[in-house]
């Protein structure tokens, strides 16, 4: 079945998005190659053993295999239908898009396609009739055309002719002569995936406000894996009072995540490749059956890295710790495409995609791709996942976040810290929360960590609030102390921006306007000279995950806690840091600036290497 999914973007506007992946994709189809197809060559999965797939055969010989994984190839391409763009909507689409192709492509390696990339015609689409008598010679090849057959399309774009396999047709069950119907294409080069790109205002993106793109897997290989795709991105999007660049990545990744695997329609064709004794040659298992209702009716995904990381991340021994998948809108026993919100708020594959610096390619998604059995994933650039770390195997369900058990759920409808402490943020509840609720950030002016926030001078403030880059979010009562008659007034508690600076792991200082910096013990509190009330210092959320920083726009911002470059040096953010510290200090601010830029244009020219996006202004445009 042809996987559509329509991811929606929440833009802070108060409304709550939509997800309506599962209401589409029963209405499509989808493409398989077949493993005895005619002019194909068998598939290979991730252990290496056989040849790749969708390739016609050169004289009969087969081609050599691919030595071991290596970084997924995901070629992109721009629909005919998208060419109308202007120059500043198409700088923002492409941005985003090779951004997000970069990001995908660092996490997944596969046994790369050797050869051309080809796909395979739909057999249902060209052929009137197919040989049923399974001991004639063509047994399931067609026998007749059907007259009527024009094109294959994925999704809302026409495959081009050339991309395509040929297709023949067997006039008699037991002769080998055949007709062509049509020429196969030349295929792609260098390609594992294909990714086409549709920019364009459909009934989908003009019906919901919020919806930033939609996209479909539409070919499989013969093992399952999938091999094409597209990607609708609503052109109202791209328009510059709207446009985050960050959201948009974000998006792309959530979309491509989807359509390379994380899907309710590919869960029962993912393989499992843990086992160490496979023969020679041999393929990985089916996985079978890997979504299993737990005992309270919710259904979980159960397979070992998913285990494996939850297990690790919520500091549980649960042998059978799977991964809730979201259950709004879901019939008992069904399955979701989506995580749990209650449990994975921020993960990248959540039901809902809220403000972009809290969105998270977190652990426990990465994992669930790795037990795909299409890919090898770098798990260790996953990034941190802090909702509900170490909260036990109970965390997210409905009892812990209505018993107050938990520091990540809230009560009533006050106001506070989003749990990164990022911004200011208020009690609220979602429809997929299911009466849970949680600390949102605000719509206005919520970020503690942009200077132009405060809507009050320093001097109009009695809160001592400070906001800027190093600036978070603090539970606080804080009032200036007031000489007049009423001395001993407490203000609410309630969220509120100060200055931070770590000194250890966990440990850290608070800087409140007319203070000097003062140690804020981790799950204690404190007090200010100058200020009545005090300041709550949250525990393990602050100087402990390194990756946790203010978000940026800027194009070449990789979303992960550490960065690999394309040569495959690895830099954390601390050792940029550093370095940068250190060649301000030993070059001056002039020869820093000119290293930054040698180091820019040095990357830019690396990944322009990388990661190509085609524009077809015909459909049979020559790559």
């Amino acid at each position: 079945m042809l996987v559509l999914v329509v991811l929606v973007v929440l833009e802070l506007t108060g409304v709550q998005p939509k997800c309506i992946f599962d209401e589409v994709q029963a209405q499509v189809t989808m493409v398989q190659a077949a493993a005895n197809e005619p002019g194909l060559l068998q598939p290979t999965d991730r252990t290496g053993q056989r040849a790749s797939p969708l390739r016609k055969s050169l004289k009969g010989k087969a081609p050599p295999t691919a030595s071991s994984p290596q970084p997924i190839r995901i070629r992109t391409w721009i629909a005919k239908e998208s060419n109308n763009l202007s120059e500043a909507e198409k700088k923002r689409m492409e941005a985003a898009v090779e951004q997000a192709v970069r990001t995908v492509s660092s996490l997944l390696s596969v046994n790369r396609v050797v050869g051309p990339l080809l796909l395979s015609r739909d057999v249902n689409k060209y052929c009137k009739f197919l040989w049923r008598n399974s001991s004639t010679a063509n047994y399931n090849r067609c026998g007749r055309a059907n007259s009527n057959y024009r094109t294959e399309t994925c999704l809302d774009v026409t495959i081009p002719d050339d991309h395509l396999a040929g297709c023949d047709i067997y006039i008699h069950a037991d002769s080998p002569h055949r007709t062509e119907v049509r020429p196969g294409g030349a295929g792609l080069a260098d390609a594992d995936f294909l990714l086409y790109l549709h920019i364009k205002s459909t009934d989908k993106c003009r019906a919901k406000l919020n919806i930033l793109a939609y996209a479909a897997h539409c070919q499989t290989d013969a093992l399952g894996r999938p091999v094409a795709g597209v990607v609708v991105i609503c052109r109202e999007r791209l328009k510059g009072e709207t446009f985050s660049h960050q959201a948009a990545v974000q998006t792309v990744i959530h979309e491509l995540f989807h359509v390379l695997g994380f899907s309710k329609e590919l869960f029962h064709t993912w393989r499992d490749c843990s086992s160490m004794s496979q023969a020679e040659g041999a393929d990985c298992s089916p996985q079978g059956k890997v979504t299993y209702s737990d005992g309270s009716g919710h259904m979980r995904i159960y397979t070992p890295s998913v285990i494996s990381a939850l297990q690790k991340h919520l500091n549980s021994t649960d042998p059978e710790l799977g991964g809730w998948l979201e259950n709004l809108g879901v019939l008992p026993g069904k399955v979701s495409s989506h995580w749990e919100s209650r449990v994975f708020q921020g993960s990248i594959m959540a039901a809902e995609l809220a403000d972009s610096s809290s969105v998270r390619i977190d652990p426990v998604t990465l994992a669930a791709l790795q037990d795909t059995g299409w890919y090898n994933v770098d798990v260790s650039r996953a990034q941190s996942l802090v909702w509900g770390d170490g909260e036990g195997a109970m965390f997210g369900s409905l009892s812990t976040c209505q018993n107050k058990s938990s520091p990540f759920f809230c009560s009533g409808s006050g106001f506070g810290c989003h749990y990164l402490h990022l911004h200011k943020g208020e009690c609220k509840t979602d429809q997929y929360l299911e009466g849970c609720r949680v600390y949102k950030p605000l719509k206005n002016g919520s970020e503690c960590w942009k200077k132009e926030n405060p809507r009050r001078s320093a001097e109009e403030d009695s809160t001592g609030e400070i906001f800027g880059f190093d600036s978070r979010c603090f539970f606080s009562s804080l009032t200036r102390q007031n000489r007049s008659q009423f001395p001993s007034f407490i203000s609410t508690v309630e969220g509120r921006c100060y200055r931070h600076r770590c000194t250890g792991p966990n440990r850290y200082q608070i800087h409140v306007s007319g203070s000097e910096w003062v140690e804020c013990p981790a799950g204690g509190s404190i007090q200010i000279e100058g200020y009545q009330g005090s300041v709550s210092c949250p525990d393990r959320r602050l100087c402990l995950y390194s990756d946790i920083t203010p978000p940026s726009d800027a194009v070449d911002t990789f979303p992960a806690s550490v960065t690999r470059d394309p040569y495959g040096t690895l830099t954390s953010a601390q050792t940029w840091t550093s370095l940068s510290f250190g060649v301000k200090t030993s070059l001056g601010i002039t020869a820093a600036v000119c290293l930054l830029a040698a180091v820019l244009v040095s990357y830019r020219k690396c990944c322009s290497c990388r990661i190509r996006i085609h524009t077809s202004t015909d459909e049979h445009s020559n790559l």
